[in-house]
């Protein structure tokens, strides 16, 4: 809390100075400066503290990330692996459904939830719905045990990259369906990853910025996955051109 006290305290003092400054001039003690002047002057006083708040808050912004996606090792030891994965989902905020039940457990728009989810505990998670959330590849630790997972969204999350997508092999004996479209930072080589999830029914790669030659990847994925409808909204298909086409082909290739 030290850091953020002295950037106000340090704010207030060239605030209050600023504002001498101009009861000055307009009294008549000091001759007015340019316009260009005065702001050149106010942004070399308040650099320094601008790039240490921005250093601040993106350390800040990466401590959250690495604490909402810690392991859940704690739950897992005391309440059992079905309960971690529901309990790390919800705190995300976003949704499970235990096998052999119908009710989904979601959080709410402020991140609450109803603790009934501790009763299933014997019951396997079926389907995850981690849709617009910070999930990362260090989160899915608490995912990985359960085998039985047929379903999960990704739709949305911005920490989903390659690297989260080659570690989704684990549940290849089970996992059916697979939303990860709108996630920014997914390529062409993290969905050759994919072609091990055998048991894929449906795919959805919907406007995924980064790829480059949609049509030739839901081609590839339809050959990798020959059982699994794969949807692919949001592109211009009919925008392609001869040497992307060949450059997703050999990423693809290579996975």
């Amino acid at each position: 809390m030290a850091a953020p006290l002295l950037l106000v305290q340090r704010h207030c003092r060239l605030s209050y100075l600023s504002v001498a400054g101009r009861c000055l001039s307009s009294s008549g003690l000091a001759p007015p400066r340019p316009v260009h002047t005065r702001v050149l002057l106010y942004l070399a006083q308040r650099f320094h503290d601008v790039e240490k708040f921005l250093t601040w808050t993106s350390g800040l912004k990466k401590w959250r990330l690495k604490k909402k996606n810690a392991f859940y090792g704690y739950t897992q030891v005391n309440y059992g692996d079905n309960i971690a994965t529901a309990y790390y989902v919800l705190c995300l905020g976003g949704g499970v459904r235990y096998a052999g039940q119908s009710q989904w457990f979601r959080s709410d728009r402020r991140g609450r939830f109803t603790w009934d989810f501790m009763n299933h505990k014997d019951s396997p998670v079926e389907e995850v719905d981690a849709s617009n959330t910070v999930i990362d590849y260090s989160g899915l630790e608490n995912l990985v045990r359960q085998r039985g997972l047929r379903s999960l969204s990704l739709r949305g999350c911005e920490e989903v990259d390659d690297w989260f997508l080659s570690r989704l092999h684990v549940f290849q004996d089970s996992l059916e369906e697979l939303d990860i479209s709108h996630c920014p930072l997914i390529t062409a080589g993290g969905l050759a990853a994919l072609g091990n999830l055998r048991n894929l029914h449906r795919l959805d790669v919907s406007s995924l910025p980064r790829l480059q030659s949609p049509g030739l990847v839901v081609i590839l994925l339809e050959e990798m996955l020959p059982h699994c409808h794969v949807t692919a909204a949001g592109y211009d298909h009919h925008r392609l051109a001869l040497e992307p086409l060949e450059d997703q082909g050999e990423e693809l290739g290579r996975g």
